[in-house]
């Protein structure tokens, strides 16, 4: 049986995952956001995320043209939450968190050591309107040595899915992946 939802509350069936982390830098220094809106837009290195000038990042973002986007773990959770939860305009998140920046290869924004998975990105396009912001990749990085791989994916009412068990259809859908995936 089908039961009524809140349509304000729709997004909460769609909300995209991971949860990342976004690293900037900029002449005050370097800083890191909690993004829940992030969207892949096809099998290039291209992605899509939702802020805006209410982070305090979106400023360094949009001057710098480029950001690292840092994909944390399950058990780094509160971590994720309390860099959402703060701004960067009156707290060192890196050191308050306990977060090491590494040197990229290509932008200037820091890396997560922390972090499962980080790309390097150039921003191409930003949707005013719609707070879209559109990321090229540019690098990416895995590291290999993290037990800890399951992703948080929030809900958007203050909880979160971790990832589960992975299925593998590659056989199925061979046709239809680029070479190499």
């Amino acid at each position: 049986m089908m039961k009524p939802l809140q349509l304000s509350k729709a997004f909460t069936l769609l909300e995209p995952g991971p949860v990342v982390l976004v690293t900037t830098r900029s002449a005050q220094g370097c800083n890191v956001m909690t993004i829940s809106w992030t969207m892949v837009m096809d099998f290039t290195p291209r992605f899509a995320l939702t802020t805006g000038p209410w982070n305090h990042s979106y400023a360094a973002l949009k001057k710098s043209k480029e950001c690292v986007i840092a994909i944390p773990t399950v058990n780094q959770i509160d971590q994720v939450v309390g860099i959402g939860t703060c701004t960067g305009a009156d707290t060192d998140k890196f050191n308050q968190f306990g977060l090491t920046p590494l040197d990229g290869q290509i932008v200037k924004a820091p890396l997560i050591k922390e972090c499962l998975a980080n790309i390097e990105c150039r921003v191409v396009d930003i949707v005013n309107k719609h707070g879209i912001v559109v990321l090229e990749g540019v690098a990416a990085y895995l590291n290999t040595t993290r037990k800890e791989k399951r992703t948080l994916h929030a809900v958007g009412d203050g909880t979160f899915i971790v990832d589960g068990e992975r299925i593998n259809r590659k056989r199925m859908m061979r046709s239809k992946l680029p070479p190499g995936v």
